[in-house]
């Protein structure tokens, strides 16, 4: 038996509904986020202006005046937990059957330990991807590209938490309701297109790898028939 068929048959089918899974939530999230910017800029630093007001406790005409608000708001932020959850739960689980999809053995404890251990998931989950990448064995040639890919999504990503961490409860502070506003959305933006796009990468190798290879056309030599007493030999007319 070939490497080749040993390879696949020790390894699982690509994942490609959870690979779909990550594209669904990352828009899902990037959209939330968007209303949630958009709100912010409308209605945000008045909403809390008034809560502020109030004591943070508005009752009669006061309640009545920013209720819907309060609960537009509220229906806001958790649109933006629970999408950006999904896109946790959905990226884990294309992860890990990526890594199946290579090797059948593949534990999904690496996976676990790489995102949720402090300073190691700074890097450890990038490295992960690039294994992966190197466990399809893409054609040569194209592992710039796919490093470029890799850096700028991590990149991104970090920017991101970066924005999230230090620049948002400054701008909290400063009288607004969370400090969400165009530069995390376009970093959002950004780091999801990114993302969708390594997912769909590696997808598509891990795909390829699996596809059934030609063995080439394997042409025959049929000779003409022998003419039979009294038939006239093609060519020759009378």
């Amino acid at each position: 038996m070939a490497r080749g068929e040993n390879n696949v048959r020790d390894s699982q089918a690509p994942p490609i509904r959870a690979a779909s899974a990550v594209y669904v939530t990352l828009v899902a999230q990037v959209l939330s986020l968007g209303a949630l910017v958009i709100f912010e800029h409308s209605r945000g630093r008045q909403l809390a202006a008034q809560l502020a007001a109030f004591g943070g406790r508005p009752q009669g005409a006061d309640a009545e005046a920013v209720v819907g608000a309060v609960t537009t708001f509220a229906v806001l932020m958790m649109l933006v937990a629970g999408t950006s959850i999904a896109v946790a739960v959905a990226y884990v689980t294309w992860l890990v059957r990526a890594r199946r999809a290579n090797d059948r053995s593949a534990a999904s404890g690496p996976v676990a330990a790489a995102w949720l251990i402090p300073l190691v998931n700074l890097v450890a989950p990038a490295v992960l991807v690039d294994e992966v990448w190197r466990g399809t064995r893409p054609p040569a040639g194209q592992r710039v590209r796919w490093i470029a890919l890799l850096a700028g999504w991590w990149l991104s990503w970090l920017a991101m938490i970066a924005l999230v961490t230090i620049r948002l409860p400054l701008d909290a502070s400063a009288g607004d309701l969370t400090g969400v506003g165009l530069p995390e959305l376009a970093c959002a933006s950004v780091t999801a297109l990114l993302c969708g796009a390594t997912v769909r990468t590696l997808t598509r190798l891990q795909q390829a790898a699996r596809a059934p290879r030609s063995t080439g056309t394997v042409h025959t030599f049929t000779p003409p028939p022998h003419p039979t007493p009294g038939s006239t030999p093609i060519g020759r007319t009378g």
